[in-house]
């Protein structure tokens, strides 16, 4: 073991053992290192114009990287000191450079979300949703950070505000949402690895399905809150009107929300598949009740066609549910307070599509019509052989729902008691 003085070929190396040192005869500086771990790595040293010693490593030795290639670039290195330059202090420059250029614009959170959706999330039913998941809660408190700078810690930190603000459920929908995100981007960038881990999740599987429903004096408080928050300039004219839509129909959120003109036909509306869960085309009779909510076309529109719900005239779907669902809770707040009555508890407005579901049952409407109402398919052979549209039977479902809202919604004086207890 010790120096050795000969020219670094393959077979001078191949005669190695752990902890020899050969040292090149004719570049100074190149040497081959045999390790403890039996590799040999090839290196140079050199004196910069400063006169500091300095050690560049070149590489290991092996088929990807030969003896011959390790003198190449060692003779190159050589060269580069013989014009007073300094490899060492070049290649920090570089990677100094590198990492100022991840943390440019181009390798935020808000620029790797950006392209997230449009190459990703754009495709799915769920953008909305995914959408308003990163402007109210991530963008807020990671946007501009470089995503490689981005720590668990403040990852934890982040849910922990989603969770005090809208409960656990949404902070695991937030969390789902950046996790996919970030696994995404990792599937692009060979240096950047997700500070999402297994534990961060605030809820079991079992603890997410909720069971909520409304009892009659909530429902009747949502109803008034919403007219008060209209007064109040809280929310725009077209959310009370797209809140009870959600009752009345028994649809999902986004459904309701992006409802067009387009899509109605007489007294029937039609989601098409490639915006409804099922991926199938779902009819939705419409009542008396939903056809006074739609109204008539928005004033200020020059087109043939609008959003139904909508505060640009027909041009947007409305989209700001959290500004506005606070809005109304707050209302609702004020209400109970004002009667001394406890505050609600916390509801979404998913829960008053469950909440129609039930009233469907309390209104003796038969299990199977009131599934297809709600757009769920009926498995087993029916699935597969009856294409029957049910339209009849979803109508009359529709309408005893339509009618149970309205006796709840103006119980005869007395009977107030008796519908509450009936819940």
């Amino acid at each position: 073991m010790g120096g050795i003085q000969a020219k670094i070929l393959k077979t001078s190396v191949d005669k190695l053992e752990p902890g020899d040192i050969l040292y090149d005869t004719e570049i100074k500086g190149f040497v081959a290192r045999a390790l403890p771990s039996g590799k040999v790595s090839y290196g140079f040293r050199y004196r910069n114009g400063g006169g500091a010693s300095k050690w560049l490593s070149l590489g290991i030795h092996g088929s990807a990287f030969t003896a011959e290639q390790a003198r190449t670039l060692a003779k190159k290195r050589a060269g580069e000191v013989a014009d007073n330059r300094d490899p060492v202090a070049e290649q920090e420059q570089a990677r100094s450079e590198a990492k100022k250029e991840k943390l440019s614009g181009t390798n935020t959170v808000n620029a790797i979300l950006d392209a997230f959706v449009k190459r990703h999330a754009s495709k799915l039913r769920s953008q909305d949703q995914i959408e308003h998941a990163f402007d109210a809660y991530v963008r807020p408190k990671l946007g501009p950070k470089s995503i490689y700078e981005v720590k668990r810690s403040e990852i934890v930190i982040m849910l922990d505000g989603v969770e005090d603000e809208a409960g656990p459920v949404m902070a695991d929908r937030v969390l789902a949402h950046v996790r996919k995100a970030f696994n995404w981007q990792a599937a692009r960038d060979d240096e950047f690895k997700s500070p999402i881990v297994r534990g961060m999740a605030r809820t079991k599987p079992k603890e997410r399905a909720r069971k909520r429903t409304l009892a009659d004096e909530e429902i009747r408080d949502v109803w008034k809150a919403l007219d008060n928050a209209v007064e109040a300039n809280a929310v725009p004219p077209c959310y009370p009107r797209f809140v009870k839509s959600l009752m009345v129909c028994a649809t999902r959120r986004t459904e309701s929300a992006r409802m067009h003109s387009s899509e109605i036909d007489g007294d029937v509306w039609t989601i098409p598949g490639e915006r409804y869960k099922t991926k199938l085309d779902h009819v939705v009779p419409l009542t008396a009740s939903m056809r006074a909510l739609i109204g008539e076309k928005p004033k200020g529109n020059n087109s043939n066609s609008w959003f139904v719900f909508s505060t640009t005239h027909g041009a947007r779907a409305f989209s700001g549910f959290s500004k506005a669902k606070k809005a109304l809770d707050s209302e609702i707040a004020k209400i109970r307070k004002v009667e001394k009555r406890d505050a609600m508890p916390r509801w979404t407005l998913h829960d008053l599509r469950r909440t129609a579901r039930s009233l469907m049952s309390r209104a003796k409407v038969p299990t199977d019509h009131a599934e297809r109402v709600l757009g769920h398919v009926i498995g087993g052979v029916r699935e597969t052989y009856d294409r029957y549209e049910y339209l009849d039977e979803k109508r009359d479902a529709l309408e005893k729902l339509a009618g149970l809202v309205e006796l709840i919604l103006n119980p005869p004086a007395d009977n107030v008691f008796q519908l509450g207890a009936a819940k």
